[in-house]
């Protein structure tokens, strides 16, 4: 199992920690944000590969600003493979 632990700019949601094994995520904890969304965040993208959860997360905007709680999950699994495959 891989650990993730990224925290979050420019939305309200402090820290996002996401365990992943062979590329599936296993659980996402929010840290901070709308607590009822980001749980159910959380909770849609256990059993998700990595790349589907990229791939549905990504550029999510949430009121005017330019990303959200997902979109910021999007950016750490982005993170995370390019650290994977450098």
């Amino acid at each position: 199992m891989e650990h993730i632990s990224y925290t979050p700019r420019g939305v309200c949601s402090r820290h996002i920690d996401i365990d992943v094994e062979n590329g599936i995520i296993r659980a996402v904890t929010f840290s901070g944000g709308c607590s009822g969304n980001t749980q159910g965040v959380a909770r849609l993208l256990v059993g998700m590969t990595v790349e589907e959860a990229i791939s549905r997360l990504s550029d999510i905007h949430c009121g005017m600003k330019n990303t959200s709680c997902p979109d910021q999950v999007a950016v750490a699994l982005r993170k995370y493979l390019e650290e994977k495959t450098a």
